[in-house]
């Protein structure tokens, strides 16, 4: 790996870890803010929201900034953030502290995977932002699991400020290690980032991430209780199945990096009908434990093959202006994450049972094929009239 590469995937980490750890600790941040768990649960809404909101703004401002100065203020913004989190003296206070710290989230992976693919050959683009996000993968298999057992261990507090250590040395290594001359922003500044949103393919890619996001979560949300209650796993057993899921983003990441610097599209389509597939089989074949233990991992493989790809994807649509644009593609990711949600627990509120409610994440997925498909025909289209 790159060494510049492996400073942003030690930022990716810290990002990953602060993200997802406060969900195995909402039963200490509970009793310890006298507040119930579901409003310890809103913590996780608050922060998506501060991702979606946050990464246009912040694109924005930095439009015409160097790269370098603006990654290290990012990875700067999450120590303070999480600094604010691990003393924070009350629920409220800790809302504001997530928020905060969320706002460059989406702005310093859409940044971020303009600098990695920058930093490589033009055929290897793909492969170097799957290198950066290993850091996300690897924190729902290392920091998040490392993370809630520390705060079982010494309390919430200690676990944001075990993030603070590990962000701490990302700001170093991005600072050392990534060239100051990187990725430089492009002359048109905020403008020339303004009109490349006219793309349509700027936002068709967007859209296939939203909607692909929206497929794994209207299930992923509501997994607990479908392997406990559909494939009669343990509570303690699911923990398990959780970490290898996680494996199998790890795995699906690396694939997909190398699969979209061979066949971008292609491999965005061929992937999301194996999820829509992968769905069907959850809903017929999802009672028996060991194909539900199976599924889950190639399901962790499955969906993030598609993140590299479609992250490229907007990068080179809007290569006259990539960093809005990448960006706001981390915004769609958590709008899909969001609505995913939403429409799974309406679905489940209309009376369908777990058991059928991967037939939703199917439904979603294949929504996201047929804009992919167009995507690929109005490039082809375009190539021919070229």
């Amino acid at each position: 790996m790159p060494l510049p590469i492996l400073a942003l995937a030690i930022a990716s980490f810290c990002i990953g870890t602060t993200e997802f750890v406060i969900m195995g600790l909402l039963p200490e941040v509970a009793a310890d803010l006298g507040v119930s768990i579901p409003s310890a649960g809103l913590l996780v809404t608050g922060y998506a929201l501060g991702v979606v909101l946050g990464a246009p703004i912040v694109a924005m401002a930095t439009a015409r900034l160097p790269r370098k100065p603006v990654l290290v203020g990012l990875a700067t913004l999450f120590v303070i953030g999480n600094l604010f989190c691990a003393v924070a003296p009350n629920y409220w206070l800790l809302m504001a502290a997530r928020v905060f710290t969320a706002f460059g989230h989406g702005a310093f992976f859409g940044i971020g995977s303009v600098v990695a693919a920058s930093l490589v050959p033009r055929n290897k683009r793909a492969s170097a932002i799957a290198l950066m996000f290993a850091g996300l993968t690897l924190a729902n298999i290392l920091g998040v699991p490392a993370g809630t057992a520390l705060g079982e261990a010494f309390g919430w507090r200690a676990t944001f400020l075990a993030v603070v250590g590990i962000g701490l040395i990302s700001v170093a290594a991005i600072a050392w290690l990534v060239p100051s001359d990187v990725a430089e922003p492009s002359g048109g500044g905020l403008l020339g980032e303004l009109r490349v949103l006219g793309k349509l393919q700027v936002w068709l890619a967007m859209l296939i991430a939203s909607l692909a996001s929206a497929s794994l979560f209207a299930f992923f949300t509501y997994i607990k209780p479908y392997l406990t209650d559909v494939s009669g796993l343990s509570r303690a057993t699911v923990t398990w199945v959780l970490l290898l899921f996680g494996a199998g983003m790890t795995i699906g990441n690396i694939i997909g990096g190398r699969l979209a610097d061979w066949k971008l599209m292609p491999t965005v389509i061929a992937t999301l009908l194996a999820m829509a597939l992968l769905f069907v089989v959850f809903a017929k074949l999802g009672a028996i434990a060991a194909v539900a233990v199976a599924s889950v991992f190639l399901w962790g493989v499955l969906i993030f093959i598609v993140v590299p790809p479609l992250q490229i994807r907007v990068v080179e649509a809007a290569s006259e202006g990539p960093n809005l644009a990448a960006t706001l593609n981390q915004g769609a990711f958590n709008v899909g994450n969001a609505s995913g949600a939403w429409i799974g627990g309406l679905a489940i509120s209309w009376g369908m049972s777990y058991a059928n409610l991967p037939l939703v994440g199917a439904a979603l997925a294949l929504v996201a094929v047929a804009v992919a498909v167009l995507s690929l025909a109005l490039d082809r289209r375009a190539l021919v009239q070229t």
